[in-house]
């Protein structure tokens, strides 16, 4: 089977621990769309604004690729910049969230433009989050009074053995409301019911009128899984949860190592 898009998680996946592409990395994926045809989408749980420096640099808007930002919330076309899907989160349930994080001492977010907003600007993970999409911080005074904008959806952040916790008593009360789950041990994710990867592709799949089977997918996280498994190939990193690995048609290199120049290499550019 020949592939014709190329599904790619960002963070331990496409970036190295530096949050970088290295020119290796970068030189196979401008190969693949210039001389195999296949076009790049960008899967990641960031938002739109911190996955837009990285599909520049790969070219998507010049070889045609797709955003698929917020896990699966939006996807964009970024050669035309429509969306072309997008589901938001219900703001009758931001008060609940609030309330979580403010009983726990956690910072909760959400995103505008290119901005990060919270009430705990100094907050550690706070500032992870921003350096990792390269956006700015905005302090708010009040979250549930300064979101009054469609958003996609909220993080809380804080340290992973209470988040943890935390996790399993949200995912319970909202468990036909949203998705709860965590994309790093100390971020913990909150979207819309039935978000994830494998469905927004899906929807791609089926608007560009391709075939599953014609999809290859890599990814190293828990979020990366339903792809990875929804994939014609479905790439496992080296440095991937086990979880992931067990559930790919193979294992590449690790982030470290161009694993995603060396799955391409093997099984498009071959």
């Amino acid at each position: 089977m020949e592939f014709k898009l190329l599904a790619l998680d960002l963070d331990g996946t496409l970036t190295n621990s530096k949050k970088e592409i290295t020119p290796h990395t970068r030189e196979t994926l401008i190969r693949a769309q210039q001389e195999k045809g296949v076009k790049i989408i960008l899967a990641s749980g960031r938002p739109t604004y911190g996955v837009a420096p990285l599909a520049n640099a790969l070219g998507l808007d010049k070889f045609g690729g797709y955003i698929l930002a917020y896990n699966g919330g939006e996807i964009i076309d970024w050669r035309t910049r429509e969306i072309m899907y997008k589901n938001l989160l219900d703001h009758d349930v931001l008060p609940y969230l609030y309330e979580c994080a403010k009983k726990n001492g956690f910072a909760i977010v959400t995103y505008e433009n290119e901005y990060v907003l919270t009430e705990k600007p100094d907050d550690e993970y706070v500032l992870k989050e921003a350096l990792l999409n390269i956006m700015k911080i905005k302090k708010v005074d009040n979250f549930l009074e300064a979101v009054k904008h469609p958003i996609a959806k909220c993080l809380i952040v804080g340290e992973p053995a209470r988040l943890a916790r935390l996790e399993a008593e949200m995912r319970e009360h909202l468990k036909d409301r949203m998705g709860v789950f965590r994309s790093e041990p100390y971020f913990l994710e909150l979207v819309p019911k039935g978000i994830d990867k494998a469905r927004s592709l899906s929807v791609l799949l089926d608007e560009l009128g391709l075939k599953r089977e014609e999809l290859m997918a890599a990814g190293d996280g828990f979020n990366d899984l339903s792809m990875v498994k929804f994939a014609g190939m479905g790439v496992a990193m080296a440095n991937a949860q086990d979880v992931v690995k067990e559930n790919a048609d193979f294992i590449t290199l690790s982030n470290e190592e161009d694993g995603v120049a060396h799955a391409v290499e093997k099984f498009i550019l071959s």
